[in-house]
């Protein structure tokens, strides 16, 4: 295999960053539909773009599948049920950045449960400790909001240690196209009963497509053609700027606007994430440093963050 030039390296990098910042001002971009098909719609229909965009891709062949793939991937359905809803809920209460910077704990926490080192110690203190600055709570904070952004970061985490299951008995995109359209049939009821209200068309509609475009679609499209030669370490490192991002995208498209102390905690909690991953990203892409990293399930359709969730 060659190695990458240094303009492919930058290339590599700058369609990440543009593939989170897609995911988050898709988020924003739903955020507007709320007040008019609530959170569970809009992840429903956003479920329905991926789900359409993954099968045609994918291709699954379903009819082979016995209940060894089929049981881990319903699973992953209903963890990306709740960890899609439970997150665009919170961004509703709490706005997109805090929402967002909570809901990476998950994979934080996987990171970290995995090692027993002091080093990696410290970093969950430092992360807890963020958590606590970004939160302050008292007697006006919304404890609904952030218990659901801590629920979503839950389900990422089930999300990924699913994934390492499903990995070994699906290949490649097709959990995740089968999964997503599993989503999409949970969310049914809802769309249908917006259908039958009137809630179901006109601009809301629109912004949901553009959620279900921006934050899945993208997302994967980038993986496809970028993530089989990023060095992990590098993913991670540019995965872990995606609360950022979404601090931005609510300000500029949202008017949320964090506080001194919301900045700081996101901050932190942005740095623990680095230090987890790992900083020490190679300049030269070598044989030894490089690895491989397949587009596979790993990422939740995003929100995702990822493939988000």
């Amino acid at each position: 295999m060659t190695e990458p030039s240094r303009s492919d390296l930058r290339g590599q990098v700058a369609r990440l960053v543009a593939s989170g910042s897609s995911n988050q001002v898709g988020a924003a971009l739903g955020a507007h539909a709320f007040p008019v098909m609530g959170p569970a719609g809009v992840v429903g229909i956003r479920q329905i773009v991926a789900s359409v965009t993954l099968w045609s891709i994918a291709r699954p062949p379903v009819a082979r599948w016995t209940s060894r793939e089929f049981g881990p991937v319903v699973l992953l359905a209903a963890v990306l049920s709740t960890m899609n809803l439970s997150l665009y809920a919170a961004i509703s209460r709490v706005g997109l950045g805090l929402a967002v910077t909570l809901e990476f704990l998950g994979p934080l926490a996987v990171s970290l449960l995995a090692s027993r080192s002091k080093r990696d110690l410290a970093i969950a203190l430092f992360a807890a400790a963020g958590v606590y600055i970004l939160v302050l709570p008292d007697g006006s904070s919304d404890i609904v909001g952030f218990a659901l952004a801590v629920l979503a970061a839950g389900c990422w985490a089930a999300y990924i240690l699913l994934n390492r299951v499903v990995g070994s008995r699906v290949q490649g995109l097709q959990a995740p196209a089968v999964a997503t359209a599993i989503s999409a049939v949970i969310y049914t009821p809802v769309l249908v009963q917006l259908a039958w209200h009137g809630r179901l068309w006109g601009p809301a509609l629109c912004y949901a497509i553009g959620t279900g475009v921006l934050s899945s679609v993208v997302p994967y499209a980038v993986d496809l053609t970028v993530l089989r030669t990023v060095p992990p370490k590098l993913f991670g490192v540019l995965m872990s700027m995606q609360p950022g991002l979404a601090a931005l995208s609510g300000m500029v498209l949202l008017a949320q606007v964090p506080s001194a102390h919301e900045w700081l905690g996101m901050a932190m909690i942005v740095c623990a994430n680095v230090a987890a991953v790992g900083v020490g990203v190679p300049r030269r892409w070598g044989p030894r440093s490089r690895r491989s990293l397949r587009p596979r399930t790993g990422r939740a359709p995003l929100g995702a963050v990822s493939l988000d969730a």
